[in-house]
């Protein structure tokens, strides 16, 4: 079971053509996007309503697509408007429409009640296209329920043992308590570690005098969404004051979209403010959170196929489970009040 009325990460821009059609599927709903003659981005349910064909296999006309097993033609509201083996369409011919806005770089859909689909709530991820900041666009597939990686970005502490050659800096890290907060959707980490290593990523881009102070703050909401303050600066400088002076400063933004209840969208970037002209950075930057990510999904897909093998086991609970913990409990919430949404709301 998926929240739907809430906005996912579908794409990246620049995977919608402007000739063609792009598929993709979305809380375990079919979809095709194109975009129209004007550049907008239409998404369909990747379904023909006739017989359940894809549409995605289908061919554009303009701004409407053609289904190529009956030929029946849809337009860019999702209404068929031509139906060769007939003269009188019924007007209950028509493909779902869904929500969408093209923000940042990102595209972001809305799988539930469209009259719910209010774009002030997409977070802020300005720093994807910001002339100040740079990154390279990540995108990784996993085989795994999408909760299994929440629990992973919310609890950090697995850095130094899953990615010690990247992310993870020393072991000290781990020790370092995280705070945590509850907030609108979700929950907020701040996580700081004095006087520690540089990490190896971050070693690899810039000189540093010796140890720094590092911090890791970061919102995580509904429905999987990570935006993160995140750096270091030479230790004794005042960061935990404010005072980020020779900081290197990188702004993650992840997006975690279930594909089914088995698989996984993950949309990322990692924008930093230094060095932004030279590309080399923003490619070392990059290729290390890659390599680290691809670290997270050998391990979390093990710990699915192990959980497979085992359907009755309890997991232990600790106390660094804390943000994993509250998060999980803002998702089951919001299931159980569209489920009580759903009880009440008056017959069609």
């Amino acid at each position: 079971m998926f929240i739907k009325n809430t906005w996912y990460v579908c794409a990246w821009d620049k995977e919608i053509p402007v000739e063609g059609m792009f598929a993709r599927t979305i809380i375990g709903v079919p979809v095709v996007m194109y975009r129209d003659s004007q550049g907008d981005i239409i998404a369909l349910e990747d379904r023909c309503c006739h017989r359940g064909a894809p549409l995605s296999v289908g061919r554009r006309e303009g701004d409407c697509v053609r289904c190529l097993y009956h030929g029946l033609k849809f337009d860019s509201s999702g209404q068929c408007v031509e139906a060769p083996a007939q003269e009188r369409i019924p007007p209950q011919a028509r493909v779902r429409k869904f929500p969408v806005v093209e923000q940042h770089r990102w595209v972001w859909i809305w799988m539930g009640d469209p009259e719910r689909a209010d774009a002030s709530l997409i977070p802020d991820t300005q720093w994807l296209d910001h002339p100040d900041w740079r990154s390279l666009d990540g995108y990784i597939h996993y085989d795994v329920n999408y909760l299994l990686i929440c629990d992973n970005l919310l609890d950090f502490s697995h850095l130094p043992f899953v990615h010690p050659t990247t992310l993870g800096g020393s072991a000290d890290y781990a020790s370092n308590k995280p705070k945590v907060e509850r907030i609108a959707g979700g929950v907020r980490v701040t996580r700081w570690s004095i006087d520690t290593e540089v990490p190896a990523f971050a070693a690899a881009v810039r000189q540093w005098p010796g140890r720094v102070d590092r911090w890791n703050i970061y919102n995580f909401t509904i429905p999987g969404v990570l935006l993160m303050d995140s750096g270091m600066a030479p230790t004794g400088t005042g960061a935990p004051e404010g005072r980020r002076i020779d900081a290197a400063e990188f702004r993650g933004c992840q997006a975690l979209t279930p594909e089914t209840e088995n698989s996984t969208h993950y949309f990322f970037a990692h924008p930093h403010n230094f060095a932004i002209d030279r590309p080399e950075v923003t490619a070392s930057i990059h290729q290390s959170v890659v390599t680290a990510f691809d670290e997270d999904r050998d391990i979390i897909t093990a710990q699915q196929k192990s959980l497979e093998r085992a359907p009755d086991f309890k997991m232990t609970p600790f106390a660094i489970d804390a943000a994993l913990s509250q998060f999980r409990w803002a998702v089951n919430k919001r299931l159980e009040e569209e489920v009580s949404q759903q009880k009440t709301a008056p017959p069609l």
